[in-house]
């Protein structure tokens, strides 16, 4: 009975109808998909979120794409073009992320300095901060990217913020970004700036051994200081500093500074 007719046109209704099902369910989540990316064009972040929200069952990240914009998109990409051609149709280019990450934001993370200067000269905001606390020239300082740097700067960036806010002096410091860090100090940025948990630049220049910026730092900085970080590095080492020291690979003038040579 069960190879009858009956049973296989039943069964051939059952996979109809699952295929159909599936195929319809496809068509709506396509269909939503583009109603969410045509609010983000337009601006409306809140309706584009709960669409997406019905779609996926919430935004994980600040990395989704229906999150961001296709400005966001161009800046992070560098597409310069791409990001003129959207400027020009009226694209607000303060649109933020849930995280309040702009495109000024990406551009300068990605280095970008071409796509950041055109989202400045249309007004983007050069001291947005994302929910994390980071700014446009934390982003370039974090990439490295000196000519952002210097293009945030000629449109007002500030060089330091409060003790709460994410330092970009500390972070280009970090990565060993010295050209970052030396535009920063150019800009009268307190070189012994002390974050919580981080401590001054000096003190993070150290602890991830960028040697350059070790350098650069003691030169800026008044002999007590370079003379407390000679006795923190020694004191690190502990009894056996002399043979320790040899043993660390730097350069010459660093290895005779700390041997008071």
């Amino acid at each position: 009975m069960e190879d009858g007719p009956v049973f296989y046109g039943f069964k051939n209704i059952f996979i109809t109808m699952f295929a159909t099902f599936f195929f319809f369910k496809l068509l709506i989540k396509v269909f939503l998909a583009l109603l969410t990316h045509f609010y983000i064009v337009k601006g409306n972040r809140k309706e584009a979120a709960r669409i997406a929200e019905e779609i996926y069952g919430g935004i994980s990240g600040k990395n989704c794409w229906a999150d961001r914009s296709p400005l966001h998109e161009a800046a992070a990409q560098g597409r310069l073009l791409a990001l003129k051609t959207l400027i020009a149709q009226g694209v607000n280019v303060n649109l933020v992320t849930i995280n309040r990450v702009s495109s000024l934001h990406e551009a300068c993370l990605g280095g970008h300095v071409a796509c950041a200067k055109a989202l400045l000269e249309n007004g983007a905001h050069v001291n947005g901060v994302t929910v994390h606390g980071a700014t446009p020239l934390f982003n370039a300082c974090c990439s490295g990217s000196a000519a952002c740097v210097n293009v945030l700067l000629e449109f007002g960036a500030k060089a330091q913020f409060e003790v709460h806010l994410a330092s970009p002096i500390h972070e280009a410091v970090r990565r060993g970004h010295r050209e970052c860090m030396e535009i920063l100090l150019a800009n009268n940025v307190n070189i012994d700036h002390e974050v919580p948990q981080l401590g001054t630049p000096l003190y993070v220049a150290c602890t991830y051994q960028r040697v350059d910026c070790v350098k650069k730092l003691l030169e800026l900085g008044p002999p007590a200081l370079s003379q407390l970080c000679r006795l923190c590095v020694r004191k690190c080492l502990g009894r056996a500093c002399h043979q320790a020291i040899h043993k660390l690979c730097l350069p010459e003038p660093l290895e005779r500074f700390l041997l008071y040579q």
